[in-house]
């Protein structure tokens, strides 16, 4: 496999270890980066590390350390910090199972692809894929990567198995500091089948090469129209239909206009008030 493995280890079920590697399953998309520029001369501005009183200092003259006090600093080398024994550095015990659905989303933070790390661990890792696939389990365990010691869940996927580290419980806030003042008031029927209706009507299986980042696509056309300006000032103009969402006041009416014509047809027509009769005028 041509990428570099970002850990490896075993994973130990009971009595079990089967020798893993795992890659990361993400990458870093087409972002614009933008550097701080000196204006006057144009060109990009660098950072130094420097000590108050001191001055710029070389970097083999800087280590790691852990302030224990206000100004009182516990000095550390990166050998002392790679030294520190634990287990979840090589394995990933397994110590327990759970349903998917019990862990929430705001848990999940990374996903990592798991693969047996030579033909001997095969068997095993076949046997512990399809015992979770049989099962509809996820197993959760402890890894220390770079650094830290994660939870991590791990499940199927495909041929292999996708890692995924979760955070702790002190790193998610509560929700219900922030839904607290929404009421719970039940839905108008009508208004809720037009909602279902218009789901129902935008659902489709789920394509990510469908979806692509605007934002980075309007960076770029702007860096190329201010290129073609030779450095003018350049302001778009704000959508004039853009509303904010903010003007919504017949929800039905939204509601239906957003199903298209049949959806409005459907809707009871507003009836026209009579016109009164002319006033006669007297000779």
């Amino acid at each position: 496999m041509a990428a570099r493995a970002y850990w490896q280890g075993q994973i130990r079920l009971a009595l079990v270890s089967i020798p893993v590697e795992i890659y990361s399953a993400t990458k870093s998309g087409a972002a614009v980066q933008f550097r701080q520029i000196h204006e006057p001369s144009g060109k990009p501005i660098s950072y130094e590390k420097v000590v108050t009183g001191v001055g710029p200092v070389d970097v083999d003259e800087i280590v790691k350390g852990y302030e224990v006090s206000k100004g009182e600093y516990v000095l550390l080398e990166q050998d002392e910090i790679d030294a520190v024994k634990l287990e979840s550095k090589k394995t990933l015990e397994l110590t327990q199972f759970v349903d998917a659905h019990e862990i929430d989303v705001l848990y999940y933070e990374k996903p990592y692809f798991v693969v047996p790390a030579d033909d001997l661990a095969e068997e095993a890792f076949i046997v512990l894929r399809e015992a979770l696939r049989r099962t509809k389990k996820v197993g959760l365990g402890q890894l220390a990567m770079r650094g830290r010691e994660y939870i991590v869940s791990l499940k199927p996927c495909g041929r292999g198995l996708v890692m995924e580290t979760l955070r702790y419980a002190d790193e998610v806030n509560k929700a219900q500091g922030y839904f607290r003042e929404i009421p719970d008031d039940k839905p108008d029927a009508e208004l809720l089948d037009l909602a279902e209706a218009l789901i129902d009507r935008k659902t489709s299986a789920f394509d990510p090469a469908s979806f692509h980042d605007r934002y980075v696509d309007a960076l770029k056309a702007l860096v190329e129209r201010k290129r073609k300006a030779n450095g003018k000032k350049i302001i778009e103009d704000k959508d004039k239909g853009d509303t904010g969402g903010s003007n919504v006041v017949d929800l039905m009416a939204a509601l239906r206009k957003s199903m298209g014509d049949k959806a409005a047809k459907k809707a009871p027509a507003k009836k026209a008030p009579a016109k009164k009769a002319p006033v006669k005028k007297r000779a």
